[in-house]
């Protein structure tokens, strides 16, 4: 195996080809940067995320058509507080500040901001006062999503304030003389009704952009962008049976052919019968080497007593490395690692190690793996989000069926199995897991639900049995709708689903006693329980 070397994904020189319509997003460490971009790609749009400190000689370089400041967790007084240049005022581009992003901008421009009283988070109602193009077509009131602790307080005299919240005078504001607008609220998320909206006004009133990009010419070029880094070397790709790994599969099975070998490592954390159905559905639809380890032991023996979420994906990813590895020393000329990462995967992993961000959870896939495996990495869907990889896959041909798969975390069942892991844990959560997902799909909400699981909690409670006294295991039901999984809602699964998955659990699943269904939606909650 080669030595590894530095190296951009794919993904990265393929945007490239884009950038003569492109937004940029200068990431503040917000957790929605992602879902900004997302937002405009909605418009047709390429978006590109690049550091909050690029010079503003560099950005004129990229040559956007408007740049977005991403919110961010920091206070623009605080000491070492991420800033940008703010010489990319004077560039012409327009620019959209949101939250912590248009909080500096005001402060750079002449404007005041302060601590707030108390934080706001959550829904509010925004009356309009001025449409300056960003609320142009936009109803005088509207709902937003506010997440903040400070907020403007004065706009000086370069501003003019465009619309307000009963708690939050300059809700959003524009710039008198230059395309520089802000807003307070979020509305790149979904608890934003109308914020795609704004930022269609943004982009393509605002920006003058054509929505000319599709996701088809996108994957065009990352396919010649595949060929020309692999030419005839050997590429390993890590699959799980997942949406992520199956299209990266199929992608770099159309890019380079029997140059392709995946490795699929049945960690002992998969779904009931996962393997077998894998292992039918690679050889359905590709002709790619396959080769299976099984490693269940060894996963499970470096879980032994754990229990904290963050050390169990460590170790996770330390046994997977160490399986892979092995496994990879056998394959002749293997010279790059694939790997499905998303855009949600990074940001939520603090996208860089000295950036801003926070992390929230670690992915044992982001990041690559370490130098001693060997190998360049190639992520492909890096750039893409949940819903950009299901379309890629049915670009690519993959059976509808693979493509609405629900999402599986790569670290498996672990993650829903609370507390201490076990096999007999695992056991009881493949089966009451199953029959959550087979009465979703006979229910017809498969498709209408964008991801249902059942999670094995690490409490015990008392129940009656016939005539018997129980103290046995609760399970709690989560099923969430969303279109890009930075955000989601749960669903609202009739009552009498419900009851059929939970007198099934308790009647069919040994050890458990007591049913619970999640109504938490992310934020604050993540969708996986850990």
């Amino acid at each position: 195996m080669s030595q590894s070397s530095p190296n951009h994904s794919p993904a990265e020189s393929a945007a490239d080809a884009f950038t003569d319509e492109c937004i940029l997003v200068l990431d503040f460490g917000s957790q929605y940067a992602q879902l900004i971009a997302r937002r405009v790609r909605e418009q047709n749009v390429y978006c590109r995320i690049v550091r909050h400190d690029l010079s503003a000689e560099r950005i004129a370089e990229l040559k956007p058509k408007g740049i977005i400041l991403s919110g961010g967790p920091s206070s623009v007084y605080a000491e070492g507080a991420p800033r940008c240049d703010p010489k990319l005022f004077e560039l012409g581009i327009p620019v959209l500040g949101i939250c912590y992003g248009m909080q500096l901008m005001c402060e750079a421009l002449g404007g005041q901001v302060e601590h707030t009283l108390t934080r706001e988070y959550g829904r509010a109602s925004l009356s309009i006062g001025e449409e300056r193009q960003l609320f142009a077509g936009l109803p005088e009131t509207m709902d937003v999503w506010m997440s903040h602790g400070d907020q403007v307080s004065g706009i000086g005299e370069v501003f003019d304030s465009l619309a307000a919240t009963d708690t939050c005078p300059y809700a959003a504001i524009a710039h008198q003389q230059l395309p520089i607008f802000g807003m307070q609220f979020h509305p790149e998320v979904t608890h934003t009704p109308l914020g795609s909206q704004v930022l269609h006004n943004f982009v393509i009133g605002v920006c003058g952009c054509e929505g000319t990009w599709h996701l088809s010419d996108f994957a065009d070029s990352l396919i010649d962008q595949v060929r020309q880094q692999v030419g005839q070397r050997r590429v390993i790709c890590g699959l799980s049976g997942g949406v992520d790994s199956s299209v990266v599969a199929a992608l770099l099975y159309k890019a380079i052919g029997a140059q392709l070998t995946c490795i699929l490592i049945d960690n002992g954390l998969l779904r009931k019968d996962e393997q077998s159905a894998v292992i039918s559905e690679f050889t359905n639809h590709f002709k790619a080497d396959l080769r299976v380890v099984d490693a269940e032991d060894q996963f499970l023996d470096a879980l032994k007593g754990i229990d904290e979420p963050q050390e169990k994906r460590r170790r996770i990813g330390a046994a997977f490395i160490e399986c892979f590895q092995a496994e990879a020393e056998s394959i002749e000329d293997a010279h790059f690692l694939a790997q499905g990462t998303l855009y949600p995967d990074v940001i939520e992993s603090g996208a860089a190690a000295d950036g801003p961000a926070a992390t929230i959870k670690l992915h044992h896939n982001v990041g690559g793996l370490p130098e001693k495996l060997g190998f360049e990495l190639i992520e492909p869907l890096r750039d893409l989000f949940k819903d950009e990889v299901r379309r890629l896959g049915e670009e690519l041909g993959l059976p509808p069926a693979l493509v609405w798969r629900h999402p599986f975390p790569g670290p498996g069942l672990a993650v829903r199995c609370l507390g201490e892991i076990t096999r007999e844990k695992l056991d009881v959560l493949r089966e009451a897991d199953e029959i959550v997902v087979n009465e979703i799909k006979a229910a017809g909400l498969y498709r209408q639900t964008s991801q249902s699981f059942a999670v094995l909690l690490p409490v015990q409670s008392v129940g009656v049995m016939g005539d018997a006294r129980t103290y046995e295991n609760a399970v709690a039901i989560r099923s969430v709708n969303t279109d890009d999984f930075m955000t989601a809602d749960w669903s609202r699964l009739p009552y009498e689903l419900l009851a059929k998955m939970s007198t099934r659990i308790i009647n069919e699943v040994k050890g458990v006693n007591r049913v619970c269904y999640d109504i938490s939606s992310k934020p604050p909650a993540t969708i996986e329980w850990e």
